[in-house]
């Protein structure tokens, strides 16, 4: 969940979009899913929005639809599955994940005019709860983080009381609790190929766990940029974001400490680290790059020796997620509502704001 860019003294400061996801199937390939710290989960069009110079000019776009979401700040977003049979999940601060069919949301997008502007999820997966002295229930933990696994039918999840749990998307029940970190989660990613999760903490380390049995397999410390045979006192910054590449051979991850670090996960090498300017608040590798936002107004691009490709102004004075679609357009969302959308080639199509 970000720490930075906070403003309490206007509405737009305490609203921040936090992740975009572009819709699963060309036929709606407009229609933008935004995430914000708000119960409602707004789709967007990309066709309505207007290129706009400069961010204090921009106009505030309305969503086609809510999606009702969360008692509380939702925190992600993913698609599992593909095309018109994808379900759209959503976490946050309820300790709920919830699902929606892609195609139900493409027929209310339709329908507006008879089933209003919301729509009520599919499936609602809820955290458990530990048990106490004298019955008492534990607090409902937050889920910061979301990844799936489309051949396993599992949905991962990172919380808050530091556990990650896989789950069965047609029954809805646990199939594996991954417990090893000393602090709450940040991150969560799939490497379906191995049958493997990797998950990145307040504590300073990704973990890499085993689907089949639970077993931390690796302990890794991404802001030293070693892998640890043994847990010391000496606490590193937090890992804030992570990423695996396509083919799942390569891992990046960023941390308090202002730097990336990039990790060969078949030998568990770390081969590149790099530096920022700011501390990384999302990321992502595309075309052979890595793609970095942060708490800076940039999006920086690397390749994977840690060389710096290029470096774009963005709208967001601190940006939350960062998404690049397969044609190259890239979406950068944060502090205020802003959402910044990119061409292949680094300019600005148009930036606007959620309402």
């Amino acid at each position: 969940m970000p720490q930075n860019g906070k403003n309490t003294n206007t509405e737009l400061g305490l609203r921040r979009t936090c992740l975009p996801l572009f819709a699963p199937s060309l036929l709606h390939a407009l229609l933008l899913l935004l995430l914000t710290f708000l119960p409602l989960l707004p789709v967007m069009a990309m066709s309505a929005c207007t290129p706009f110079p400069h961010a204090s000019t921009t106009r505030v776009a309305d969503p086609l639809l809510s999606l009702q979401g969360h008692d509380g700040p939702a925190y992600d977003l993913k698609f599992f599955g593909e095309g018109e049979n994808s379900v759209l999940l959503s976490c946050g601060d309820d300790g709920r994940i919830h699902g929606w069919h892609w195609r139900d949301i493409v027929k209310a997008t339709n329908q507006l005019s008879k089933t209003g502007n919301s729509l009520e999820p599919a499936f609602v997966f809820v955290n458990p709860q530990h048990k106490g002295p004298r019955r008492s229930l534990s607090p409902m933990p937050e889920t910061n983080a979301l990844d799936t696994d489309t051949q396993g039918s599992s949905i991962f999840s990172a919380t808050g009381n530091g556990l990650a749990y896989s789950w069965d998307i047609e029954t809805g029940k646990i199939k594996m609790v991954f417990e090893g970190h000393s602090d709450y989660l940040h991150c969560i990613c799939a490497r379906s190929s191995h049958n493997q999760v990797i998950t990145g903490s307040e504590d300073g380390t990704a973990r890499m766990w085993d689907c089949r049995n639970g077993q931390c397999t690796a302990i890794l410390d991404p802001w030293k940029a070693i892998k640890l045979t043994s847990i010391t006192n000496e606490k590193s910054p937090w890992v804030s974001c992570m990423a695996i590449d396509p083919t799942e051979n390569w891992l990046v991850c960023g941390n308090g400490g202002k730097c990336v670090t990039l990790w060969s996960l078949p030998g568990l090498d770390a081969v590149t680290r790099i530096a920022t300017l700011a501390i990384p608040q999302a990321i992502t590798v595309a075309n052979d790059q890595i793609v970095m936002v942060g708490a800076q107004p940039h999006l920086s691009r690397f390749n994977y020796g840690g060389k710096i490709i290029s470096q774009v102004a963005c709208a967001p004075l601190s940006a939350f997620s960062v998404s690049v679609q397969p044609s190259g357009i890239t979406v950068i969302t944060g502090f205020g509502g802003l959402v910044d959308v990119l061409s292949e080639f680094g300019s600005h199509i148009c930036i606007f704001r959620c309402r």
